[in-house]
């Protein structure tokens, strides 16, 4: 195999022989080569500079865990993945000849033996000059087997001093490939544990880019990379994960769907071997990435999860606040959900960390420590043994009995307890394994067979119990700093000024107890409709607590429908069934299909998330003697309300409103019930004494005024329109849009992609609301409150960027 190649090293560390891959890395890809990216070593960091400089991911060349048979494989295969290089750069470690204490495995030296490549010496000039030679010619003579095959000459303070270096370089026949100066526009912060890595630091890319010009500037290119044509051809196969995989008797399983493996990342977790990734892949699993800083949740149907290095340390209190995410890897993990953490994903399972609350699903507590542990470590467990690196600054104290995830034999002997197993869904057997220990998975595919054995079996389990949404989603959760807000439904940014005023102006009467009284007159005199027959709420939501306290036998809840009165009755424990309108009938209600003994029925018209605006004769053909019949209206204002059901005979039948949408109420929460007078008082008598406060009593009010009529009217006219843009935008990508009466609209973006886009328009800056949170949608839905033309042309314009990308 002709692998074109070079291997950067140096005297010792601290020459400059990162500074100078990485921007050879960087100049040869901006000269139009591919560069495929290593590092000799354990070393996570390195590589993360690495992949930006040459756009493919950096990858590790480690003797020690993998043992050298394995590095030309490893070589080759980064090579020619994700598609044939034109050179493979290698990064060494420490001095040339530095590895292991006592053997020197695992040095760059013997990495350029193994795998037959040319050495690149970078000399830091500093503090001499002629004397340089002298140290190159003893690196060039030391191993007769290691091939020293030109040299780059870093911080040279001048032309002279350059050309006094070069002078003894020619001597040796050795040629100098580039003399780069001294330079203090290119660092590099570093903390406790070396360089800041390249995904934590905002100047990363500018820094990587300079790094290329420079090297590009003051070195040969073309000289390097004749240099490494000329390496000797390789006798080699590529690594191949599958291969890998079966090689420890690993079958592979028959998916219906490839099963969802989330890997932690973002600025918090940055470290993974791309050869972990892809052994899952080969495994059949589809694996996305989780930021712990962002993701709120675990995706959907996820089947398992692994959590490798990183800094969170660094990020302990914002990993603090997204507590959601925290308990959901928790309750994922009670359900047996196989989990592998190493090193920073231990730290992320612990209690705490630093006194900051973590995940919780190990019963340990993380800390800072004053010294670091580093160093290769062979561990055992049972029959398996494996070699590790460990690389950390914290320590960890097990707070009850677990047993240990490896027994490590240490330097001097002794043998020492790491890490835990536990089985917190008491399955009879370990599904989560947390370690300091850094495994590099393709030394170590017994380990990678494990846990996708797990992760298939728990997927087994799994069959046929995922398809319960969240009902207690709601679009509050999918937004975000930054992100367009498309997911809320609220119309306006704040309430008109008219409306502030008057709730305001209450602000002397905060100290009594609200009396919601006058509200409920109001009300009542807009609606046209007896006092007695209104009930305010704070918020519509609360209607739905109440109306489970009427004790209904069988509800029936007509979906897809907002889920709040699902979950207020599942609460209560009410028996609920679902009726589930059909997206091949554009979500049309048959009244017929509702079964006859359901005693209580709930609908939204308009819906939400499907907009459907039902005729007001097919839910007036769901009534029955006996059968309370609740429709949600909360969006009828902005809609055609000749097919609202207030006024008239309302027996047996509650109608529920809501002012947050239209008037920005949402931190008031505002909102009435509208029905049969008996039905009435009974909500009433379990309704909480001064639910309603004074603000929301004043807003009311206020939105029963004329001038809250014309803004509503104003808002109402204004929307056909802005959503006929937004529709027809969505429907010339080629996405299916049901048809809506409502200030949103219900997208089926499955011709796009077979799995949930919220993410990948989060990542563009818009925020959606996710369709599989709804009983009878799938992850392909998403639902987009309307906006005004610039947004929905932007909106379009990432659906586009999408497309394109995925294509």
């Amino acid at each position: 195999m002709h692998l074109p190649r070079i291997l950067v090293a140096a005297p010792a560390s601290g020459g400059g022989k990162t500074t100078v891959a990485t921007g050879l890395m960087a100049a040869l890809r901006a000269s139009g080569r591919r560069v495929a990216p290593f590092k000799v070593g354990p070393d996570y960091i390195d590589p993360g500079y690495h992949s930006m400089a040459s756009g493919r991911p950096g990858r590790n060349l480690d003797s020690v865990m993998c043992g050298d048979e394995l590095m030309a494989p490893l070589l080759a295969h980064g090579f020619i993945t994700p598609d044939p290089a034109d050179i493979a750069v290698i990064e060494g470690v420490m001095g040339l000849f530095d590895g292991q204490l006592g053997t020197g495995r695992g040095s760059s030296a013997e990495i350029a033996t193994t795998t037959k490549t040319p050495v690149v010496v970078v000399v830091d000039t500093a503090h001499a000059s002629l004397t340089h030679a002298a140290v190159v010619s003893g690196l060039a003579t030391f191993d007769p087997d290691v091939t020293v095959a030109g040299v780059i000459l870093n911080r040279v303070a001048s032309a002279r001093h350059g050309a006094e270096v070069a002078r003894g370089l020619d001597r040796l026949g050795i040629p100098v490939l580039g003399q780069i100066p001294r330079t203090e526009s290119i660092f590099v912060p570093s903390r406790h544990l070396g360089l800041v890595p390249a995904a934590e630091w905002e100047d990363s890319a500018a820094k990587v880019a300079g790094l290329g010009d420079l090297i590009a500037e003051h070195v040969d290119l073309d000289a390097v990379m004749d240099l490494a044509a000329a390496a000797a051809d390789l006798d080699v196969e590529p690594w191949d994960p599958m291969a890998a995989l079966e090689s420890v008797d690993w079958h592979a399983h028959s998916f219906d769907e490839p099963p969802l493996v989330g890997i932690f990342a973002g600025r918090a977790f940055t470290f993974r071997y791309p050869e972990t990734t892809e052994m899952l892949t080969a495994a059949g699993f589809r694996v996305v990435d989780v930021d712990p800083l962002n993701d709120r949740r675990l995706p959907d149907g996820i089947r398992g999860l692994y959590l490798g290095g990183g800094f969170p340390e660094m990020h302990a209190a914002d990993l603090e606040t997204n507590s959601e995410l925290a308990a959901d890897v928790r309750r994922r993990a009670e359900a047996g959900m196989p989990i592998v953490a190493e090193c920073a994903g231990l730290l992320y399972l612990c209690r705490h960390l630093d006194g900051h609350e973590m995940a919780g699903v190990l019963p340990m507590d993380a800390a800072m420590a004053k010294r670091l542990t580093m160093g290769y470590r062979v561990a055992t467990r049972d029959s398996i043994s494996v070699v590790g690196h460990e690389f950390h600054r914290t320590t960890t104290t097990l707070l009850s009995g677990l047993e240990p995830a490896w027994h490590i034999t240490m330097p001097d002997g002794a043998d020492r307890a790491e890490g835990a197993l536990a089985d917190p869904a008491g399955v009879g057997r370990p599904t989560i394994q947390a370690s300091y220990l850094h495994l590099h998975w393709a030394g170590q595919p017994a380990q990678a067979a494990w846990f996708s054995r797990e992760v298939a079996r728990f997927h087994a389990s799994r069959r046929g119990r995922d398809g319960e949404p969240d009902l207690n989603h709601h679009g509050d959760r999918d937004i975000a700093d930054g992100l367009i807000d498309l997911a809320v439904n609220v119309r306006v940014a704040e309430p008109p000024q008219w409306l502030r005023d008057a709730v305001t102006s209450t602000e002397h009467e905060w100290a009594r107890y609200p009396d919601a009284t006058p509200a409920r007159d109001a009300l009542a005199v807009m609606h046209g409709v007896p006092t007695d027959m209104v009930l305010p709420t704070a918020g519509a939501a609360e209607a739905f607590p109440l109306i489970a306290a009427l004790e209904p036998r069988r509800a029936v809840i007509v979906h897809p429908q907002f889920t709040e009165p699902e979950v207020a009755l599942r609460g209560a424990g009410v028996s609920v069934n679902r009726y589930i309108l059909k997206a091949s009938d554009g979500f049309t209600l048959d009244p017929a299909l509702v079964p006859d003994d359901a005693d209580l029925v709930i609908i939204g018209n308009p819906t939400n998330p499907t907009g459907r605006l039902h005729p007001a004769t097919d839910l007036t053909a769901l009534r029955r003697p006996g059968r309370i019949l609740v429709v949600d209206e909360a969006f009828m204002d902005a809609t055609d309300e000749s097919q609202s059901l207030i006024g008239g005979d309302m027996g047996d039948l509650l109608v529920l409103r809501s002012l947050t949408k239209t008037y920005g109420l949402a931190g008031i929460r505002a909102g009435y019930v509208v029905g049969d007078r008996r039905l009435i008082a009974r909500l009433a008598d379990h309704q909480t004494p001064w639910s309603v406060s004074t603000p929301a009593v004043a807003a009311m009010i206020a939105c029963t005024s004329d001038e809250a009529r014309r803004f509503r009217a104003q808002l109402r006219d204004d929307i056909p329109a802005a959503r006929a843009d937004l529709v027809e935008r969505l429907t010339n990508l080629g996405l299916s849009v049901v048809d809506s009466e409502a200030p949103f609209v219900l997208v089926n973006t499955a011709s796009l992609s077979g799995s949930s886009i919220r993410q990948p328009l989060a990542d563009r800056g818009f925020a959606v609301r996710r369709g599989e949170t709804f009983p009878g949608l799938g992850p392909t839905w998403i639902r987009l409150a309307v906006r005004d033309s610039n947004i929905h042309a932007g909106l379009a314009h990432a659906i586009s960027d999408l497309t394109t990308h995925r294509n």
